[in-house]
């Protein structure tokens, strides 16, 4: 017998082994949110125009430079639509709203005026979400306005629409600069609680603009509730008992291990990161 059988032989041994030892399970149903599609995204989104409020655009019309130092995502809004002729399948229109910090500079040599401003950016992707021709009703709902569109045969939608998530990584920024406008620039579609964040409306650049790309990874999926049987051992008792936090600082320092990767770095890039750099914001 080769030793690749003889480990394979002793992987099933072994397995049938843990099976007999591990207790008797119960079966259970649960109901769970099934993902029935999804996809990732890595965007590179070139020169997208910072919108500003009316007091920091004049800034920005009389900067000679601009520096874009980071951004963050604020919110964003997602629809999700059928498509057409192709059963099952939907439309998920996304719109990420990103706060953008940028630096000013009126002149060479003098301290830059720090300002925030909005970018957006949409996308689209289209996704299996499989249908289903129920409602869906639950004792924590509170009664809405009934639509009589939804009795209406010729407008109303084939069931019921599954769920669309959105997840977006902490965007990078890869270039900024300043720009001047040589075509009108229309102010998008701009949410309630992003103009409140900025304090009063955004408008649209006249004669110069600060343009920035930015690196973004996204996951959109959708799912279903659905209920599913699977095997339960035990409930899940905790393991450690609830401690009360010392007020003493020197105790709760005495905790912390002592930083030896911060006095002894590594030598080499592959002995902090492996194989795939990690990539964050810094914050760590």
């Amino acid at each position: 017998m080769s030793e690749v059988s003889e480990a394979m032989e002793t992987q099933q041994t072994d397995y049938k082994n843990d099976l007999d030892s591990a207790p008797e399970f119960e079966p259970v149903c649960v109901d769970v949110d099934r993902i029935y599609d999804s996809c990732g995204a890595k965007d590179c989104i070139r020169d997208l125009t910072v919108f500003f409020t009316d007091e920091d655009q004049q800034l920005v019309e009389t900067a000679t430079a601009a520096r874009v130092t980071r951004a963050s995502v604020l919110t964003s809004t997602v629809n999700i639509d059928s498509v057409a002729f192709h059963r099952g399948y939907y439309s998920v229109d996304v719109a990420f709203y990103f706060a953008v910090f940028v630096e000013l500079y009126t002149a060479a040599g003098s301290a830059p005026t720090s300002v925030t401003g909005l970018a957006v950016y949409s996308k689209r992707a289209v996704l299996y979400g499989s249908d289903a021709n129920v409602k869906s009703f639950s004792s924590d709902d509170i009664a809405a306005a009934i639509d009589p569109a939804e009795f209406n045969c010729c407008t109303a939608e084939s069931g019921t629409l599954p769920r669309a998530e959105v997840q977006v990584s902490y965007p990078m920024v890869l270039a900024s600069g300043l720009s001047p406008v040589t075509t009108p620039v229309i102010l998008p579609f701009v949410p309630e609680n992003v103009t409140e964040f900025f304090g009063g409306d955004l408008v649209a650049p006249t004669s110069q603009q600060v343009l920035t790309t930015l690196g973004v990874f996204s996951i959109i999926q959708l799912s279903r509730s659905v209920q599913l049987t699977i095997p339960t051992y035990d409930f899940c008792v905790p393991r450690k008992e609830c401690t009360d936090q010392s007020d003493d600082p020197c105790e709760a320092f005495s905790k912390i291990d002592f930083p030896g990767d911060s006095f002894y770095p590594p030598a080499t890039a592959e002995e902090e990161f492996g194989t795939s750099p990690k990539f964050n914001c810094g914050c760590n």
